[in-house]
């Protein structure tokens, strides 16, 4: 078969992870198929691929005119048996046969007003662009790819999909996260001293956009630190547009803001903090939670999206909407080292419940079944 997989988004944290770990596997368990990876000029001289994997250049930004213009004719160019789109950014006009992996309805759920850099109309339509493209990319692909039960039940209720169509692969910790957490303690020490951490710390990495609730985050902390002193809040992520004004809103001494973190630095993180939090109102899987519990760190999850799917009994949960219930629970964490070694023991385990070879081997099978 000739398969193209849309790879542009290579280099991006979220959905680039989930393109660099397939792309990784599937180099691994299959070598009788012929793949075309469609890059971006950014990351097309970094990538080396495998004799049955080829490099196409397509610098084409998503979200644009020039991807539904562009990358239509490239696609037909290539004429493949089957396309993969990690996103649902596809082209409208394409009639040739693909899948197309959906993360998450969150732009669907929130609106992102209070967090956008456009002016209301051009916000407006590109928000009804994006309805446009959504809506035609999951009626007419063949198959649809999600991370959970949770994000396949939402495309049944919300867009009336027919579950047959739907397969469920779940995502995984990179391999590299966990070889990184074998590094000494050290490496870890100077990481925290980079960033003027001093323990005890609560830890959250991800963006800023409001699904993720982080300003109720940050007003739980500051009830918690009547009781602990000296405890600090340390926020990672992209220093984005949406971190920029968290930061100009709440700049206080023991909320340390990192911006961007390496691999490395992200493992020396997670491992000394007491606690990670993740507070969103919705998530269609919550990887960290799994990085956080490879990493040997209790995890304090809200209860809503895919999250309880995702760390079942390996993590203490809480509503997102209820700012007692986040604090009590958080307070439960800092106050037990019973319960944080009971945590990071289930974590553990956890954590070898999810693989992205099984992912990628789903994914060929999906591939081999709609070609």
């Amino acid at each position: 078969m000739k398969i193209v997989i849309d790879g542009r988004m290579y280099g991006e944290s979220g959905i680039g992870r989930y393109i660099r770990n397939l792309l990784h596997h599937l180099q691994i368990i299959d070598t009788k198929n012929d793949y075309s990876i469609l890059l971006t000029k950014k990351n097309y001289n970094e990538i080396s691929l495998r004799k049955n994997f080829k490099k196409i250049l397509a610098d084409f930004g998503w979200y644009s005119i020039t991807e539904q213009i562009k990358l239509l004719g490239l696609l037909r160019s290539l004429k493949a048996d089957l396309v993969h789109f990690p996103h649902f950014n596809t082209p409208f006009f394409y009639k040739g046969k693909y899948i197309v992996t959906i993360h998450d309805l969150i732009h669907q759920h929130f609106s992102m007003k209070r967090v956008t850099t456009h002016d209301p109309i051009t916000y407006k339509i590109k928000q009804t662009g994006y309805k446009m493209i959504f809506k035609n990319a999951i009626s007419s692909s063949i198959n649809i790819l999600v991370p959970s039960k949770f994000v396949k039940d939402l495309l049944i209720d919300e867009w009336q999909v027919d579950s047959k169509k739907i397969t469920v692969t779940q995502e995984a910790v990179d391999d590299k996260i966990t070889k990184l957490n074998q590094e000494s303690r050290i490496k870890n020490q100077a990481v925290l001293k980079k960033y003027k951490i001093n323990p005890p710390y609560i830890f959250y990495v991800g963006n800023a956009h409001p699904h993720k609730n982080i300003e109720g985050l940050i007003k739980a902390f500051l009830m918690l630190k009547k009781n602990y002193k000296y405890l600090q809040l340390v926020l990672s992520g992209h220093d984005h547009y949406f971190w920029q004004q968290i930061k100009k809103d709440h700049q206080y001494k023991d909320i340390i803001y990192t911006g961007w973190v390496s691999d490395g630095q992200l493992v020396a993180l997670y491992k000394n903090a007491k606690c990670f939090v993740l507070p969103s109102f919705e998530e269609g899987f919550g990887l960290p939670i799994l990085e956080a519990m490879a990493c040997g760190c209790p995890v304090v999850s809200s209860n809503a999206g895919a999250l309880t799917e995702v760390g079942g009994d390996a993590a203490i949960y809480f509503d997102p909407k209820d700012r007692i219930d986040m604090i009590s629970k958080i307070n439960r964490v800092l106050r037990s080292e019973k319960l944080r070694k009971d945590l990071i023991k289930k974590g553990s385990k956890r954590v070898k419940l999810f693989s992205w070879g099984r992912l990628a081997k789903k994914t060929q099978e999906v591939y081999e079944q709609c070609a």
